[in-house]
């Protein structure tokens, strides 16, 4: 908050200070007063003959207080304060010259939208200064009234425009000396066309070269005044300081409220894209039944057989074929500033390219093979080789189809390149390590700890294995996997008895899951489905060892229930069904992984937090602002995993999501059509929020136990895992960090409680976001610091490494399909400039470098074999951060791609 204080002309101390990363306080105080201007290190002072400064230390800070004599000019200040006039009826003596600077960064929408006939009225606008209205907000009440001061305003003016799309305006104010401390600044665009405000940053100043910087993070879209719908404020409010409701000044606090009362909306009509409002819908729009009934698809959420997570409510309208779904016209309403920022929209941009360009494997395939029916299968490996190896030559224009209507510009572009029509898939990471490496049992069973999908594997408590289905409909209960049969696979070295009482017997279990959708799966064209468990003997160096395979089909009307155990054999036949078997494993591992650990875990879970944030916290809550960076873009991500991005003979979708029906995971995936569905049975099953937490999550899985004297205060089942060794050192990271930060702002249980915002996020959450779940005990309650710095630690792990382990890795992993912005950087460094708390985040930095270091030489450490040596890919997931390109590595702050 930024504190101006009255200087008289001539001075005998002066001090400039610009430092943006101090706790700045400058106040516009009358005669007679005691001004302080707080600051870690150096202190900052701006003083004046006739006063007397004191410097004291306290808890660290060393506080500067000026004792101004009265005078003539303070005595008209006192009087000005106590009239509350503005600025412009001030004396001169009476007033403190304070310098606004705004910075707008230009757009590419921006630069195409100066083309239009109205781009002239704001050159005239900027011309005259009349472009950019700016008030300063006081944080005090008239002493009088007890109503809002009146605010000093001033209109900016341009005054630079850089050759990187950064425009700067400027504005001057007199601010009165009885005005108070500034906590906001009001931002009206008087341009005809949206803006996106960087920054502003308040300069008071005495004239004399002495001066003092409180710097306001923006980030955030201006609409035009002229575009604000009737009813609504063209206005926009940028908070100062960071503060808790009960501690918000009294200036501030209807702003705060009204802030708010924006974000939430009325819930009624159809949102508009320059709109912030943030409400919740059910997942309604997965289907399209308008434009084909076979495209109809359940509504997820809301109701006890799909139970689901809330999404961002758009209000299209309903269909007309299925009024409970909604119309899939138009891009899909995001709030606007959950928009990609240009940067991040090129990113995506190329990233939906290469998505698409695989999507059109069955095009390239059909180049290869001499047209063959789209439906059909490669018919060899040396055909998926060449996809790596040669490329495929690209196809006339005419005969791309869908891809023609989706980049026919750019696909010319590549037809026209030096390459010469060749579209050449990169190879995957673990393919340049080990072409063949996918084929061994080993592999299989490697990345079950070092690969895309780290949580499905879990320790055997109890044997014989028991489903815990109805057996009168899906069979009997039992596994047909034996005793004995696992046995002769650990070639007798133990029994199954003593094996499970070691901890030595480990399983990926798809067959509750997926075994009441076998049959709804088999009626499909073009795939099958069964149940499956998978089990694998821990070895004495380390490494998991494949030993059995059961796939499952239940009973049918026509047909017994079918279930079969594979093991490996040097038989031809059975060594080929075991390979087939294995295929399947991998198959249902892929949907497991994409549709549950990946979307339904990340992406999904999270959009509740984001909108219950933005409807309860006020931007100026410090939760808010710790927050805030890792919910960046996912809205947006979700949207356009929902959407439509380009619809033709069928809707091709980003790979890294879930998403409507036809679309390429639907196409991609063995549940086909079911496969959101599959999602909702998940979430119902197996989603608890208090499990989300990683040694919650380990424990759960039996992949650890709980031990005070061990690392991380767990004793991991499997020493040598990649996933959860890297990932404990990561959750501990941020659990340090947050800590910190929590114990900043909230020193008792009271101080949580007594939370108004605080609590109502939390409210929201669990009975509007996951409202299917809301009478759920397992809920956390936030009644003390400790309990709110583990929510907050279990949603930044969701959003930030949890979704990093399990999407950075695709390609390295799943690009050879038989086979299947960062923590800690400048935006996650809080808006908050605590002196304890850029501290804390310092030290959080410096721990995610050192972690760096320690995961690079476990890669180098050839004792653990699950993440080094001879064709095995490094385990490098967790590593924080990443080089250019993609690396598969790094941890965004945020669930984004």
């Amino acid at each position: 908050m930024l504190r101006p204080q009255l200087n008289p002309s001539s001075s005998h101390h002066h001090t400039t200070t610009t430092s943006s990363s101090s706790s700045t306080q400058l106040y516009f105080a009358s005669s007679s007063c005691i001004a302080s201007l707080r600051r870690p290190s150096p202190p900052s002072l701006i003083a004046g003959a006739g006063c007397r400064t004191t410097r004291r230390r306290q808890q660290g800070r060393q506080r500067v207080v000026v004792r101004c004599a009265s005078s003539s000019a303070a005595s008209s200040a006192s009087e000005a304060a106590r009239r509350g006039t503005g600025s412009s009826d001030m004396a001169p003596a009476a007033v403190v010259k304070v310098k606004a600077v705004a910075t707008i960064k230009v757009t590419v929408e921006g630069l195409l939208n100066s083309l239009r006939p109205s781009k002239a009225i704001d050159n005239i606008r900027d011309l005259i200064g009349r472009s950019l209205f700016l008030e300063l907000v006081s944080s005090e009440l008239e002493a009088k009234t007890g109503k809002k001061k009146a605010t000093v305003h001033s209109y900016a003016h341009k005054v630079d425009d850089d050759d990187h799309g950064v425009v700067t305006y400027e504005a001057d104010f007199d601010v009165p000396t009885g005005f108070g401390p500034i906590g906001a600044v009001v931002v009206t665009n008087e341009l005809g066309q949206e803006m996106f405000l960087e920054d502003l940053n308040l300069t008071a100043g005495d004239g004399a070269g002495n001066s003092t910087v409180l710097p306001i993070r923006c980030n955030s879209w201006v609409q035009p005044k002229s575009s604000i719908d009737e009813g609504t404020p063209g206005k926009r409010i940028f908070f100062a300081k960071a503060y808790l409701p009960g501690q918000t000044p009294a200036g501030l606090r209807s702003y705060r409220e009204e802030d708010l009362k924006q974000k939430r909306g009325n819930g009624a009509g159809q949102r508009e894209a320059d709109d912030r409002v943030y409400d919740y819908d059910v997942y309604n729009d997965l289907g399209n039944p308008d434009s084909n009934g076979d495209l109809a698809r359940p509504v997820l959420g809301g109701s006890k057989q799909f139970p689901y997570p809330r999404r961002c409510r758009t209000g299209r309208p309903p269909s007309k074929k299925d009024p409970k779904s909604e119309t899939r016209k138009g891009n899909v309403y995001v709030p606007r500033d959950e928009e990609f920022s240009e940067v991040k929209n090129a990113q995506f941009l190329l990233k939906t390219l290469q998505s698409v360009l695989h999507a059109a494997v069955p095009a390239a395939q059909s180049a290869l093979i001499d047209n063959l029916s789209l439906n059909l299968p490669f018919p060899s490996f040396f055909v998926i080789d060449k996809l790596f190896e040669d490329g495929v030559e690209l196809p006339g224009v005419e005969k791309l189809g869908f891809l023609h209507s989706i980049v026919p510009r750019l696909l010319e572009l590549l037809r026209d390149s030096p390459g010469d029509k060749i579209l050449l898939f990169d190879t995957p990471a673990n393919v340049q390590k080990d072409k063949f490496a996918w084929l061994r049992d080993e592999e299989f069973a490697r990345e079950t700890l070092a690969g895309i999908n780290p949580y499905a594997i879990e320790l055997v408590r109890e044997f014989p294995l028991k489903s815990k289905l109805d057996p009168a409909v899906y069979g009997p209960a039992e596994s047909a996997i034996t005793a004995d049969l696992l046995e002769e696979q650990m070639r007798r070295v133990m029994t199954v008895e003593e094996a499970i009482s070691q901890k030595r017997l480990f399983m990926l279990d798809f067959h509750d899951l997926f075994l009441p959708y076998v049959h709804k799966i088999r009626s499909l064209k073009h795939t099958t489905m069964y149940g499956s468990r998978t089990i694998f003997f821990l070895t004495d160096d380390g490494t998991l060892r494949l030993l059995a395979i059961e796939l499952t089909r239940p009973a049918s009307p026509s047909q017994p229930q079918w279930r079969q155990v594979f093991t490996p054999s040097t038989d031809t036949t059975k060594s080929w069904l075991w390979r087939m078997a294995k295929a399947h494993v991998r198959a249902h591992d892929a949907g497991h992984h994409e549709l549950i650990t990946h979307w339904l875990r990340t992406h999904c879970a999270v959009e509740p937090y984001i909108i219950a944030a933005n409807r309860q916290l006020s931007e100026m809550h410090p939760i808010y602002q710790l927050l805030h960076p890792h919910f960046r873009y996912t809205m947006r991500i979700n949207a356009l995993a929902r959407s439509r991005l380009i619809s033709a003979a069928g809707i091709i979708e980003l790979s890294f999501s879930p998403q409507n029906a036809g679309g390429i995971i639907e196409r991609s995936f063995s549940p086909q059509k079911y496969s959101m569905e599959l999602s909702s049975v998940a979430y119902d099953k197996l989603w608890r929020f208090d499990m989300e937490a990683l040694p919650a999550d380990l424990v759960r899985r039996g992949m650890a136990e709980e031990d005070p004297t061990a690392e991380h205060g767990l004793r991991l089942a499997i020493e040598d895992y990649p996933f959860a060794n890297d990932g404990l050192l990561i959750w501990d990271a941020i659990k340090t960090w947050v800590q910190a930060y929590v114990a900043r702002f909230y020193p008792d249980a009271a101080s949580v409680a007594g939370d108004e915002e605080l609590q109502a996020f939390w409210t929201e959450v669990r009975t509007k976001g996951h409202g299917d779940k809301k009478d759920a005990p397992w809920w956390p309650k936030l009644d003390s610091p400790e309990s709110l710095a583990h929510t907050l630690t279990t949603i930044v792990w969701v959003a930030a490494a949890h979704h990093a382990a399990v999407n950075f890795g695709q390609y390295d992993f799943g690009g050879y399909f038989p086979n299947r912005e960062y923590l800690g950087g400048e935006q996650t460094r809080p808006w908050n400039s605590d002196a304890a708390v850029q501290a804390a985040y310092a030290g959080f930095t410096a721990r995610l470098k050192e972690i760096e270091g320690v995961i690079d030489g476990r890669n180098k450490d050839r004792k653990l074999k699950n993440r080094c040596g001879a064709g095995i890919l490094p385990y490098q997931l967790m590593k924080p951060f990443s080089d250019a390109g993609v690396t598969g590595m790094g941890i965004p702050n945020s669930t984004s791609i």
